[in-house]
């Protein structure tokens, strides 16, 4: 029922979007005569805004500037499964640079979320990223998706690039990281990475606890199966799967900013009434990608919750996968670095950076952590300050141990 109320909220919106595309086409070629016309063209466009996408908006890199020439990107599925696709951004150069797996978090958004972060990181690295499939979109028959087919999967795309590889894993997935280095070293994988970089993300949520950490221990895991988690309607491919929606993922990142979201719609009206075309399109840009959603399979939601938020297994290094218990004290030959934001007020100072006494084995010169002072959560990974300082320091660190 949650979700058919969504389609049809997702129907009324499609509507909206199409009276303003009407109404802008009215307005458009009066803007010249004044403010009332104005205000109604921008009007016009916000209403051809209503609503979210399950669509994956399109990475858009299509050149990057590597050393003094600018060279093509495309974008080449190395690997696909139903849930996920291995995806390598190709450049045309024969300089071989360090191979890096970004690896994506699986909370409400698609993997282009990091398309600042890719970008950044392109002219210096042979990039490859785990775009994952929305699961509303997968079909009942290909199974499910829980903990520890997210880790599988980690393990089967390192082993699909080749030896010697990175891995930079950004929020939830500093998790499955973890445990899929610690599988693979128990293992002897020669595919095992040379290096991770885990970026904002819950290893230890007991440490400076946020409302997100508060939330996912105020209720027993039923009441989240009960709660949140609905039943792929038939109208699409995934029709009866049981997946946590995007849609209530980001309801509840925005409940959590609500004043700034507000004001970030009231200021992109006026952008728009007042021509400003640029920060109209910077907050246009932003939105775009905030309001395409994807669904998570429920087993990998409530999976999540329990092993990482409730029980903690992770940061009590009694975690296991496939059955097998998992000792990350294996991890001796993957350096590590961690990255954490000042202001996160998703992942407190500290939660990240308890990898290092999890990885009690591994030698201190193949540690560092870095706190960047001054940013949130999203700071970490993009925009001013991940690009001129952070960034830096990540490039040194994989250099370092390629």
């Amino acid at each position: 029922m949650l979700y058919d109320a969504f389609d049809l909220q997702t129907d009324i919106a499609a509507q909206t979007r199409a009276w303003g595309r009407l109404l802008n086409d009215i307005w458009s070629p009066w803007i010249g005569l004044g403010e009332p016309v104005t205000w109604m063209s921008a009007g016009a466009r916000m209403m051809m805004r209503a609503g979210l996408t399950f669509a994956r908006p399109p990475y858009g890199i299509e050149t990057v500037n590597v050393g003094n020439r600018s060279v093509p990107v495309s974008e080449e599925p190395v690997e696909v499964t139903p849930f996920g696709t291995l995806l390598h951004f190709k450049k045309d150069i024969h300089t071989e640079q360090p191979k890096v797996l970004m690896v994506a978090p699986m909370s409400g958004h698609f993997a282009t979320l990091l398309r600042a972060t890719v970008r950044t990181m392109l002219p210096d690295h042979d990039v490859y990223i785990t775009d994952w499939h929305n699961a509303r979109d997968v079909p009942l028959s290909e199974g499910q998706f829980g903990f520890d087919d997210y880790v599988g999967h980690l393990i089967h795309f390192l082993q699909t690039m080749g030896e010697g590889a990175h891995m930079v894993a950004v929020c939830q997935p500093a998790v499955q990281a973890l445990v899929a280095a610690a599988a693979m070293a128990q293992a002897k994988d020669p595919a095992a990475p040379r290096s991770m970089t885990l970026m904002a993300g819950p290893v230890d949520c007991r440490i400076n606890p946020t409302g997100v950490n508060a939330l996912a221990t105020s209720k027993p895991i039923d009441w989240f199966e009960k709660n949140l988690i609905a039943t792929v309607p038939t109208r699409h491919k995934g029709a009866g799967r049981k997946v946590y929606p995007g849609f209530m993922q980001v309801s509840a990142f925005m409940a959590m900013n609500a004043k700034r979201h507000i004001q970030g719609h009231a200021d992109l009206f006026w952008h728009m009434a007042n021509g400003e075309r640029e920060k109209a399109e910077a907050i246009e840009t932003f939105y775009d990608e905030y309001f395409a959603v994807l669904d998570l399979a429920a087993e990998f939601y409530l999976e999540t919750v329990k092993t990482v938020f409730q029980d903690h297994a992770l940061a009590r290094n009694a975690v296991s996968y496939r059955g097998e218990p998992i000792d990350l004290r294996a991890i001796r030959r993957t350096a590590l670095m961690t990255v954490e934001g000042e202001r996160d007020d998703i992942c407190a100072v500290g939660q990240t950076m308890a990898a290092h006494d999890l990885c009690s084995d591994l030698a201190p010169y193949m540690r560092t952590h870095h706190l960047q002072a001054g940013v949130g959560h999203y700071g970490v990974f993009a925009g001013r300050r991940w690009e001129s300082q952070i960034y830096p320091q990540v490039r040194n660190f994989i250099q370092a141990h390629n």
